[in-house]
């Protein structure tokens, strides 16, 4: 039987004192697409990024193209960590991955994680906009030029022909994933949630992104990015990093009575 191939990288070590954040990335992304965001962290916080199957060192690993079985790899290898409960932080589609892995570890274990960051992405219940085509239906050449057009595509990567083709695979399995996901509302989870999300993201309405207020019983906030679109966290990093200490550093917000605690911030990048 082959080994099982763990779904965590810790590309930092650091003290930890202050707790682990998990954190998910966007389709097409992998673990390293965080690598600045874990050095800029691990000093204070045990930092692992999420590695999904076929892409870097798992390149020969079977694709996965459905949400909750993505989810499930994950929650299966951070049930075996003895840390207290984890932060997540998940952008796009990590967002949703993350939301599913808290609510399987809150099933398998009674504890979910301490809070869920959820960045660039519209509330599980709510769909993203899209567009037509939907991404996993495109042919290649038109999967290249969404490739070449996003603002989170290394212009190096762009301009490499080859290298654009073996991304071709792992990107279009993602979107199935997200793109074919459905969550029923009133879905929740028990921690709190941070949602960050950029004021002029194409992908995300505003108050899509406040509907994540709908899946937790806990509080729940909006902080949008003036200026910023689908890919803010690039030139916002200092301003996220800064966002992430002062809510890991915080006492939980109590339950809102009627489980929507939701507030609405603007935060200067």
């Amino acid at each position: 039987m082959p080994q099982r191939v763990p779904w965590l990288r810790e590309f930092h070590t650091g003290q930890g004192s202050e707790g682990t954040l998990v954190m998910f990335p966007h389709a097409g992304g992998s673990a390293s697409s965080f690598r600045a965001y874990s050095a800029a962290l691990s000093p204070r916080f045990r930092v692992l990024c999420v590695q999904y199957p076929g892409r870097q060192d798992r390149v020969r690993d079977a694709l996965v193209d459905d949400v909750r079985e993505l989810a499930r790899g994950v929650a299966a290898d951070l049930a075996r960590l003895d840390d207290r409960p984890p932060a997540f932080f998940g952008h796009s589609m990590g967002a949703v991955i993350a939301f599913e892995a808290a609510r399987l570890l809150q099933e398998a274990t009674g504890r979910g994680p301490a809070r869920l960051f959820a960045s660039g992405r519209a509330a599980p219940a709510r769909p993203a906009r899209s567009t037509a085509p939907l991404v996993h239906l495109m042919s290649d050449a038109d999967l290249t030029a969404h490739l070449r057009q996003s603002t989170a595509t290394d212009p190096r990567v762009a301009a490499d022909a080859d290298l654009l083709k073996s991304i071709l695979p792992p990107l279009r399995s993602d979107y199935r994933a997200v793109e074919t996901y459905h969550c029923p509302p009133g879905r929740r989870i028990a921690c709190p949630v941070t949602v960050l999300v950029g004021d002029q993201d194409p992908l995300v309405p505003l108050e899509n992104a406040a509907a994540w207020s709908e899946h937790t019983s806990a509080h729940c906030e909006l902080l949008t990015f003036p200026g910023g679109d689908h890919f803010y966290l690039l030139p916002s990093h200092d301003r996220v990093i800064e966002v992430i200490i002062d809510r890991l550093g915080r006492a939980p917000a109590p339950a809102a009575a009627d489980g929507n605690g939701r507030s609405t911030r603007h935060v200067q990048p």
